[in-house]
């Protein structure tokens, strides 16, 4: 028995593709096939039906992959737990999080985990496309908004505010915003993902929809934001984004009492039964500074 051929062809069904399960362990596509035909071989029966687009498991495959996959899940517990021993953090971390959440707050995390964890390497895809951790062999992801994926472990650290901000130019040459409805007769920078017929804002009185010509559309929140840096209009932006700015002049928030969405953010991980150092300094230190980042300011 050759174990690396069952290991082999549990990730080959896990991540749907033969060429899926090499990149994830980093071997050549012809390796993987090789050794799932070499496991054919051995049993004497079909364990996967490959077609052009897809994968599918026999009644065989199926009754194999489920043991199989039992049997490697016992073998990395061990693992795990020895290496959960070891009170040092140390090998290559996966982190994913959303573009929009900032290049700076992202870096701060990063920065404070090398400096105390010397021996963690980071491995960092930010992305407005969701990520699905486990097909991808991605370790840890931040994520906005509602949770798609109940089966993974959330960690709750704030809530992302976006509101109303402009630069003190744009300001001072435009009409006052005293009102939301007074931003139709102004130059908004429309983020699409909050609307690109309208805005919708909210106080604590409840909520008024403002509709906008949408002379603007932009998808990536970075580049809104340099655009209303840059005195070409109001924008709606994520409140611990332009804290800094505003602190330094660059931006002023207008209708302080009115905000936009409000995202809750998480930290996931898959469920597993011993958390590695690595991901557990991470998953500390990241949520100590996204709830900073995200206090009132």
């Amino acid at each position: 028995m050759d174990l690396n051929e069952a290991a082999v062809f549990v990730k080959v069904v896990e991540a749907g593709s033969f060429s899926a399960a090499a990149r994830q362990l980093g071997l050549p596509t012809s390796t993987v096939s090789t050794r799932v035909a070499r496991l054919e071989n051995r049993l004497g029966v079909t364990l996967l039906q490959r077609t052009t687009r897809r994968l599918h498991l026999t009644e065989p495959g199926a009754l194999y992959y489920r043991h199989a996959a039992a049997g490697l899940g016992c073998m990395l517990d061990a693992e795990a737990a020895v290496t959960a021993s070891s009170t040092e953090p140390r090998g290559r971390l996966r982190v994913t999080g959303p573009a929009d959440l900032g290049d700076q707050l992202m870096a701060d995390i990063v920065s404070r985990l090398r400096r105390q964890h010397p021996k963690v390497s980071v491995d960092l895809v930010l992305t407005g496309h969701y990520v699905d951790l486990v097909a991808e062999g991605v370790d840890v992801a931040i994520r906005t908004g509602p949770l798609k994926d109940s089966t993974l472990i959330a960690k709750h650290v704030g809530i992302a505010c976006w509101a109303p901000f402009a630069s003190p130019d744009y300001l001072a040459a435009a009409p006052p915003v005293t009102a939301p409805q007074a931003l139709r007769h102004h130059h908004c920078l429309q983020f699409t993902p909050l609307g690109k017929e309208a805005w919708t804002l909210a106080d604590p009185q409840g909520s008024v929809v403002v509709p906008l010509p949408g002379e603007v559309l932009v998808d990536d929140a970075r580049v809104v934001h340099a655009l209303a840096l840059a005195g070409e209009g109001v924008a709606l932006l994520p409140v611990h984004l332009c804290r800094q700015d505003c602190a330094q002049g660059r931006l002023v928030r207008i209708l302080p009492e009115w905000h936009a969405r409000a995202d809750p953010i998480h930290i996931v991980y898959p469920r597993q039964r011993f958390m590695p150092p690595k991901l557990r300094a991470f998953v500390d230190l990241a949520a100590e500074a996204l709830r900073q980042w995200l206090a009132a300011p």
